[in-house]
């Protein structure tokens, strides 16, 4: 009872009670939200075309991506695999095809293989990064786009860490990784013939410009890959592991 006062006081008082796990409180932060923008004007300065493709979303969070493939009109599954997002996503885009799926524990899904695999801001929150790199090559006929934390470092290492798991937009089983670049790139040339970074990094500090100097750098450090099954003819993308990179445009 006086649970259910104190809530109607407050909404009588125009505020609205969240709580603490409340996926859009974490989602939906400034800085969550200027991170996605610059992620997504990124993509798009690649100017790869997916216009009217099918594509496979995995762990969309609350879908804060999932626009940029419906507004080109694709043909999208959505998944994620935490019960409250799931249920935010559902309202969110109704009629479209969403998903439980969990990467550590991947299963077979509907509509598979797809022309784009969209991978952002989840391979370092998995504790098997390898088998998720196989079911993403297995669920892809066209082009993956991933984009993940990672460390520094020449060696191929993955680099297990702890994360909050009751942290909405953290590791579901707790345990996440930060593998190098040249563990990222090794294991997609295992699964696709051509595989690239871009020259280009986002405008945001996430994104290190030179890999040759782990100093110059504070906080989290992050990398785009682009797979895929053909030769992409884009001076964007180069096939090598650069060390130094720019902002795009």
């Amino acid at each position: 009872m006086f649970k259910n006062i104190i809530q109607e006081t407050f909404k009588y008082l125009g505020y609205k009670i969240v709580k603490n796990n409340d996926p859009v409180l974490h989602f939906h932060s400034n800085a969550y939200l200027r991170h996605n923008a610059r992620r997504l004007e990124h993509l798009a300065s690649l100017n790869i075309p997916v216009r009217g493709m099918s594509v496979l979303e995995v762990g969309a969070g609350i879908g804060d991506h999932s626009h940029y493939y419906l507004d080109r009109e694709c043909q999208i599954t959505i998944t994620e695999t935490r019960q409250d997002n799931l249920d935010y996503l559902i309202l969110r885009y109704p009629g479209v095809n969403i998903l439980r799926l969990d990467l550590d524990y991947p299963q077979p899904i509907e509509n598979s293989p797809f022309d784009i695999v969209h991978c952002y801001g989840l391979l370092y929150h998995l504790k098997n990064p390898d088998l998720a790199l196989n079911f993403l090559s297995q669920s892809c006929q066209k082009i993956l786009f991933l984009e993940t934390c990672v460390s520094f470092g020449d060696n191929e290492q993955i680099n297990p860490v702890k994360e909050i798991q009751t942290n909405p937009t953290q590791a579901f089983s707790g345990v996440g990784c930060r593998p190098t670049r040249p563990w990222i790139f090794s294991r997609l040339q295992n699964h696709f013939d051509y595989v690239y970074i871009p020259r280009t990094q986002p405008n945001h500090d996430e994104f290190p410009l030179d890999w040759s100097h782990p100093e110059k750098h504070q906080g989290l450090s992050r990398s785009i890959f682009i797979a895929s099954r053909t030769k992409l003819d884009n001076e964007i993308l180069t096939d090598e592991l650069i060390q130094h990179q720019v902002r795009h445009n």
